[in-house]
């Protein structure tokens, strides 16, 4: 009987080991514990951008995209003031939405679109902002995400609008894992108790923009971290050692010698 010959590896093929697993999913009961967890830490989660009507919010959430929220509500403490609807917002012109908002990125795209959206909320929606998803994302500058955000803080639905920091939270924790914010989008409306659900968004982006951060999350002070399936949790950094206290000068001290 002839041998059987050894398996020849194709050339150019590199062996390769097991593929590596995220954290496994979590039981609908710890999404609750994480979230309730979150909920107990802080009772009425907000926003952290400056509005006054849904038109403000609007705008400040356009504004935001690559941006931080506090660079935002730099920018629109002034703006608002001189502007406060879409109308005012129309006569200031792109220059004059331009000159108030240089400070953060992609200034002057989005100096364009707040100038169209403030006309098609005139011309189309009575200068109104529409509780309507397909007319929000219609605007210049809107998308999902900012769609949800508005629906969320202005209309009071319950949506989840994946920034940078709930697609992070969703993947590590084992909340919702996604590849794409879509998935962890409705991973997360299907997981998180329906009445949880609007908070949620602002306890989760809070949590991730504060505490689970992206290069090094703080576990140690994590009120959630009992139900978290990170597995490389950070521990605490070592206490600062104790400062000496300088010995007092002889002259500044007349008991010694």
């Amino acid at each position: 009987m002839s041998p059987v010959p050894p398996k020849v590896k194709p050339q150019g093929s590199k062996l390769q080991g097991p593929k590596p697993q995220g954290p496994k999913l979590m039981t609908k009961a710890e999404v609750r514990g994480f979230i309730e967890a979150l909920a107990t830490h802080n009772p009425a989660p907000e926003t952290e951008l400056s509005f006054t009507d849904p038109f403000t919010l609007l705008v400040a959430v356009v504004l935001s995209a690559q941006a931080t929220d506090l660079s935002v509500n730099r920018a629109t403490e002034t703006l608002f003031k001189v502007a406060p609807t879409p109308k005012a917002m129309i006569q200031l012109g792109i220059d004059g939405v331009a000159s108030h908002i240089r400070s953060i990125g992609l200034w002057q795209t989005k100096a364009r679109n707040v100038i169209q959206l403030a006309r098609d909320l005139e011309e189309k929606h009575g200068g109104q902002v529409p509780q309507d998803r397909a007319a929000l994302e219609a605007l210049p500058g809107v998308g999902r995400k900012t769609a949800n955000v508005v629906l969320n803080v202005a209309f009071g639905e319950a949506t989840m609008a994946v920034d940078t920091h709930i697609f992070r939270l969703g993947n590590r924790t084992g909340l919702a894992p996604g590849k794409t914010p879509r998935e962890v989008e409705d991973g997360l409306l299907k997981r998180i108790p329906k009445e949880r659900l609007r908070d949620s968004h602002h306890w989760l982006i809070l949590h991730g923009r504060y505490v689970c951060k992206a290069r090094r999350p703080e576990c140690w002070r994590c009120v959630a971290a009992a139900w978290c399936h990170y597995g490389d949790k950070t521990p605490a950094p070592p206490p600062e050692p104790e400062k000496a206290v300088p010995t007092a000068d002889r002259r500044d001290n007349p008991s010694t010698g």
